[in-house]
């Protein structure tokens, strides 16, 4: 059974035809933006869909079975809705797109051809390219839990358990300065111990990163100063007096999740569970071995 309306079969029987494609795509964030390969503006399926890109896409396949089907997409940094420091922020990384095939004579005459996912972006010479993978590539990537002596469970989920609204696992501040391109020297958090916002998240409230979220790897003081060191991400740069908020960080241990949190009981790891450390330490010289918990 075609999946395509009645006036577009009737319109590919003619000699002349006045199809083009139209893209558009949907950023994990909700944001969307719609681009054709046509030469003028189109409304389609409630959407606009602009020509500036110069978006043209390769040859597509889809192939029967649960192979990955690959499409690239490729254009010009030229329209104001794609840059260069949103790729390289990774904010079009899975992003879904939706292949349109229409009619640009009576555009309400369209077609949905190919639902996929933005798999990798290369920019090169002021274009990007994006490849398109289908949703096969879903039932390549790995499901289900990890046995492991660590929590796989994200701190504040409802595996979890935590309710980090509480004043104790949250804290607010602003930017003083910058030791690094990732080190931030921070004012009001003080009040806070040292090490306690070490992996856990910072969400920007003012700047030029606004609403950009950036995991913290360590916490740190430094004399009278507040060290926070961010994992390496690529973005507009922090600037003094920027504003963010943080919320407590877990390291994902049994430790960290009794003694820290109070939420032993719903700790989502196994860390009783004998390792090849035990194993390989069984036999050394004065060890417990008295059938106790390795995890206190």
């Amino acid at each position: 059974m075609s999946g395509y309306p009645q006036a577009l079969i009737d319109h590919f029987g003619r000699d002349v035809t006045t199809v083009c494609h139209c893209w558009r795509l949907t950023r994990k964030d909700g944001t969307t933006a719609g681009f054709t390969d046509h030469d003028r503006v189109l409304v389609v399926d409630g959407s606009s869909f602009e020509p500036e890109t110069g978006l043209s896409a390769s040859e597509a396949r889809q192939s029967l079975g649960l192979s990955v089907d690959t499409v690239d997409v490729e254009g010009a940094l030229s329209s104001g809705r794609i840059t260069d420091e949103d790729i390289a922020a990774g904010l079009y990384d899975e992003a879904k797109v939706e292949t349109y095939l229409v009619n640009w004579r009576n555009p309400q005459d369209f077609a949905v051809i190919r639902v996929a996912t933005i798999g990798k972006i290369t920019r090169r010479d002021g274009s990007f390219v994006a490849e398109l993978e289908s949703s096969m590539h879903r039932l390549d990537q790995p499901n289900g839990r990890y046995v492991t002596r660590k929590c796989d469970a994200e701190l504040g989920d409802t595996r979890c358990g935590v309710s980090l609204d509480q004043p104790a696992f949250n804290g607010a501040g602003i930017v003083e300065g910058m030791d690094g391109p990732d080190t931030v020297r921070v004012s009001g958090l003080a009040g806070f111990q040292v090490a306690w916002f070490s992996f856990g998240v910072l969400t920007w409230t003012s700047g030029a990163n606004i609403g950009r979220t950036e995991r913290i790897v360590d916490h740190r003081q430094d004399g009278g100063s507040t060290l926070l060191i961010l994992q390496p991400a690529v973005g507009p740069a922090t600037q003094p007096g920027d504003t963010f908020t943080v919320v407590a960080g877990c390291d994902h241990s049994f430790a960290t999740c009794k003694a820290k949190f109070a939420n032993a009981l719903n700790f989502r790891g196994f860390p009783h569970l004998p390792g090849n450390d035990a194993a390989y330490s069984y036999v050394s010289d004065g060890g417990n071995f008295d059938g106790g918990p390795v995890v206190p």
